[in-house]
């Protein structure tokens, strides 16, 4: 886990900004949910015999004995309080949230055990053209950045009863080698046979390749909605790649899978997943339900923003105030205050903790001010404030308090 300090606040800021103005302009409304939920709620979603909880939920008892976990995913919580709030009967919604989650597993580059995430959340509608669209926001979102190297993979996991079909073809299979399976596969092999096929051990990709393909099994509805989704990003632009191994890692999946990938970031690339899952509600104790989303990895941005020069420069200071003798503390912070009602988008920094006028004068050019206001007792008996330039050879001029306000947007030109 990790401290995110001021220095590097202003490219968050800058992906946070951009990610809100984004969704919402699609429509999306914001959803907060708690960091803190019944263990139970993960085991149902995502799959007693996945990774994330058998290795790496932060799960505890409370005082009641009840089993807790900190949410290690975000879309399970998004449900149940859909759920919980009738959020989600006979409803389109399309939802977005960001905030952190916890898994604890093997710290990497843009990888920690407390990470956060955008995500996007739809309920209610069962075309391609939803699973497109949000294929289409996120395109959007890199473009916006201005990121590179970043590339959409694709599949189709069909209907739960091409899942069935092809889950004991890939049974009957990897029984056949099971002495070439590693230790998690072999464990998988009953239990979720699916997720083999997403392992990264490098010596069995052979044995991987030449398994069935999912593809052979899909019927001609989950064809025709694959289709479907292909001719739209197709027509709209989008390049994509159909990898036939693409599962992902959470067992609710169905239909349409989608990952964006980018090689910049070493062993983990993945900067974006997400896709369509249906059962999902109804396997949480709702109403059969259409549904499909995506999550991103913040951090992962954030380094690829980096990375690529493209993280923003952070805000300086416009204008630092200091004062010379006790008398001007106060007139100088109700002056500042008038100063900031006039222009609120101002950084300005008033001299705080005493010190020399020479030490003031080194703090206000260390904080990269443009100008320093100047309050002393001469000015105070006269009436006026000083003005010194820090960036510019400009002289120093005399201002009259009560024309500061008027007068400062044009001294900052």
């Amino acid at each position: 886990m990790h401290d995110i300090l001021p220095v590097d606040m202003p490219v968050w800021n800058h992906l946070e900004d951009e990610y809100r103005m984004l969704v919402e302009s699609y429509g999306y409304r914001q959803i907060r949910t708690p960091i803190v939920e019944k263990s139970a709620l993960f085991a149902r979603s995502i799959g007693e015999v996945t990774d994330i909880v058998e290795k790496e939920m932060y799960s505890f008892d409370d005082r009641n004995g009840d089993s807790l976990s900190l949410r290690p995913e975000n879309t399970a919580s998004v449900v149940r309080a859909g759920l919980q709030a009738g959020l989600l009967h006979d409803q389109q919604q399309r939802l977005w949230y960001y905030g952190p989650m916890f898994r604890h597993e093997r710290p990497q580059k843009g990888r920690y055990r407390q990470f956060y995430q955008f995500g996007a959340e739809t309920f209610g509608m069962s075309g391609a053209d939803i699973e497109a669209e949000l294929i289409l926001l996120a395109a959007r979102f890199w473009k916006r950045l201005g990121l590179q190297d970043i590339d959409l993979q694709i599949n189709s996991l069909g209907s739960s009863e091409c899942r069935q079909k092809f889950r004991k073809q890939l049974v009957e299979y990897f029984r056949d080698h099971h002495a070439s399976l590693d230790e998690d596969s072999q464990r998988r092999l009953e239990s979720n046979p699916l997720r083999i096929l997403d392992s990264k051990n490098p010596d069995m990709q052979g044995l991987i390749e030449a398994a069935p393909a999912l593809r052979d099994s899909l019927d001609a509805h989950s064809t025709d909605h694959f289709n479907e989704l292909t001719d739209i990003l197709d027509q709209t632009g989008v390049s994509y790649e159909i990898n036939q191994r693409l599962v992902r890692g959470l067992d609710y999946y169905c239909h349409t899978v989608f990952e964006w990938v980018t090689e910049s970031l070493g062993a983990q690339g993945t900067v974006c997943g997400g896709g369509r899952y249906d059962g999902l509600v109804e396997q949480l104790g709702g109403k059969a339900n259409f549904a499909a989303g995506f999550s991103m990895g913040c951090e992962r941005l954030v380094s690829m923003l980096i990375d690529q020069q493209l993280a923003p420069a952070p805000a300086s200071c416009d204008v630092y105030l200091l004062m010379r003798g006790d008398n001007s503390v106060a007139r100088a912070q109700q002056l500042a205050e008038s100063i900031r009602d006039a222009m609120p988008g101002l950084i300005l920094v008033v001299h705080a903790g005493a010190g020399s006028f020479k030490s003031q004068m080194r703090k206000a050019d260390k904080s990269g001010a443009r100008i320093a206001i100047i309050l002393g007792e001469a000015e105070l008996a006269a009436g006026t404030v000083a003005v010194k330039y820090l960036r510019e050879q400009r002289d120093q001029v005399e201002i009259v308090q009560d024309e500061i306000v008027s007068r400062l947007a044009s001294l900052l030109k």
